[in-house]
């Protein structure tokens, strides 16, 4: 699989990861965790490192925990998690747990999930990242109507990472955040690149367009996230899958070099109509 930079330190990682929200909700000895020791091997077989999940993900981080345990990465996981709480105290509570759920003593990225209460708890992940026990740092959100304070923050914070929803019918990302996120040297995560899935579902009904053979795509789902690559600010886009032929399949849009952006300007209206 491709690899991206993380401006801040220099560290690749693979364009391709895995979100959890939904999908990794489940319990150990349940029919759906059943499932997902496939997901995860179809990532890391594939050169996938990047798994993301938040505590307001049930028992995401539980799963993600128990699976890794058993699982081993060939090359080690990129483990992202969140924090989602009001108050410093509450905070450092809600992180400790979510490192006991996952089974490790650090965690390579802790978010502010969608900016909840961040000028709190910025400063405690930046001692947290002075002692080891975060790597990175950084801020989430997932709809349009919180881009001006994203941007505000952008401006104002030192960050790692941003991980924000951009796909090819929702691209108001690009407007401002990413070039902001490049120009900062700040990384990006990209959540919900398939439009949250009524895209994907639309599209899945339509005929693959003669040129998706191009661009060495076999499926609207390899479209979609290649086109998000297209953008040199994404880092890597994390699309939700509890299917290990559906991620598997979401692993070959990062094995190929990146479409160019001019590429889609007049392949849009197709997916517009």
């Amino acid at each position: 699989m491709k690899t991206r930079f993380i401006a801040s330190t220099g560290e690749a990682i693979p364009v391709i990861g895995c979100g959890t929200w939904l999908g990794f909700d489940h319990a150990p000895g349940s029919p759906g965790f059943g499932k997902l020791p496939g997901v995860l091997d179809a990532l890391f077989t594939d050169g996938g490192k990047v798994v993301d999940s938040s505590p307001m993900y049930g028992k995401s981080e539980a799963a993600i925990g128990k699976l890794l345990q058993a699982h081993k990465p060939p090359y080690g996981a990129f483990i992202a998690t969140k924090v989602w709480t009001n108050g410093r105290e509450a905070g450092i509570r809600q992180m400790e747990e979510s490192m006991r759920r996952l089974r490790v003593a650090s965690v390579d990225l802790m978010q502010v999930h969608n900016l909840v209460d961040y000028r709190t708890h910025l400063p405690t992940l930046r001692a947290w990242k002075d002692a080891g026990r975060v790597r990175y740092l950084g801020i989430t959100h997932y709809t349009s109507s919180a881009y001006d304070e994203v941007e505000a923050i952008l401006r104002t914070e030192k960050l790692d990472f941003l991980q924000i929803n951009y796909s090819i019918d929702d691209r108001g990302a690009a407007q401002r955040l990413l070039p902001l996120a490049s120009e900062r040297g700040v990384a990006v995560l990209v959540n919900m690149p398939f439009g949250g899935g009524d895209l994907l579902l639309r599209l899945r009904k339509k005929a693959l367009p003669g040129w998706a053979g191009e661009i060495g795509c076999t499926s609207w789902s390899q479209i979609l996230l290649k086109f998000v690559l297209s953008h040199a600010a994404v880092t890597c886009v994390i699309p939700g899958s509890s299917n290990a032929a559906h991620m598997a399949e979401n692993t070959e849009a990062g094995m190929a070099e990146p479409v160019p952006e001019g590429f889609w300007r007049d392949k849009l209206s197709l997916i517009d109509d």
